[in-house]
């Protein structure tokens, strides 16, 4: 073997080292949003993976992942230039290698421009929702009378939300919201109204979405009212017909989450794997805002307290 080519077998990283749960940072994504990848088995015969990212936001099981020469790849056919059923799919192409123990990627779809992708390891989050905390001091993040505390994720996009008779609306297609303020540990509760065919959700320190989904009387799945979107599915339906006013009163500790929709507890203390498609902020080892989804229908909030955990 010629010493340039040792070199190469030498340098090139073990596929093992492919295998975790990956934050990713996206420089160009233009709704500011960040992606998760998961790969298993990475050096074996059993090689899976899971992606949350462009464009869409469910978690997809990765059908056609391969590693050979230092090299992830998989791909995805789809409509990643809108949703119109008369355009064609096309194949999405995801590219990575490891440098320093972070992945440096590449997402490529034809006639478009490439995107540069950067994932880093998953932190260890030890802390459970498990009697050590208390509430601290209830913080109001909407006055009831105008966005401060809040700013738009997306730059340069139209608002699209306004504050009338003590109420927080958007009709949709509004630019999604963030806090001010970061947090941690702590307990939530919201009041909303979901009109027919609607839906929106909340972004728990900007990464994990609990959907909001006009679904009275419909079956459970990931996408529910209630669910961690595309994550965890409630264990009941309790949803109200559309137009009512509802609560949720969620918990996150760590990363396990509780959340009661309209007084009935449907996720109890469950483990969330990592980010869902509304998460704008990946390093989940710090604190993050509380995010309102107003890009897709009607979506109205009166109250939104947040109530952080501390150690007893």
């Amino acid at each position: 073997m010629h010493t340039l080519a040792l070199f190469l077998v030498l340098a090139a990283p073990a596929d093992s080292q492919f295998n975790g749960r990956w934050n990713i940072t996206v420089p160009g994504e233009q709704r500011a949003r960040a992606w998760w990848l998961e790969v298993s088995g990475a050096g074996t015969a059993d090689l899976k993976g899971k992606f949350v990212g462009a464009p869409g936001g469910q978690m997809d099981v990765i059908e056609d992942l391969t590693i050979s020469n230092g090299e992830l790849r998989f791909s995805f056919l789809r409509r990643f230039r809108g949703r119109d059923p008369n355009q064609p799919p096309q194949r999405g192409v995801y590219t990575a290698g490891l440098v320093k123990d972070q992945l440096e990627g590449l997402f490529t779809v034809e006639g478009q421009a490439p995107v540069k992708w950067f994932g880093k390891h998953a932190p260890v989050i030890t802390e459970k929702d498990d009697g050590a905390w208390r509430e601290a001091k209830p913080i109001a993040l909407f006055n009831g009378k105008n966005l401060t505390g809040w700013r738009p994720i997306v730059p340069g996009r139209e608002l699209g939300w306004e504050v009338k008779d003590g109420i927080l609306t958007t009709p949709g297609g509004a630019n999604n919201l963030a806090s001010e303020q970061k947090f941690w540990n702590f307990a939530l509760h919201v009041e909303f109204r979901i009109h027919k065919g609607s839906n929106s959700g909340l972004g728990l320190r900007g990464r994990y979405e609990v959907q909001i989904m006009e679904d009275y009387g419909r079956p459970l799945s990931t996408h529910s009212n209630g669910s961690i979107y595309s994550r965890i599915i409630p264990g009941v339906n309790a949803t109200k017909p559309p137009g009512e006013w509802q609560t949720y009163d969620i918990r996150l500790v760590g990363r396990q989450v509780t959340v009661v929709l309209n007084g009935v507890k449907i996720i109890d203390r469950q483990e969330i794997e990592g980010l869902t498609a509304v998460a704008t902020d990946p390093n989940e080892a710090e604190p993050g805002p509380l995010t309102l989804q107003g890009d897709h229908g009607l979506v109205e909030f009166r109250q939104i307290v947040l109530t952080p955990l501390v150690k007893r």
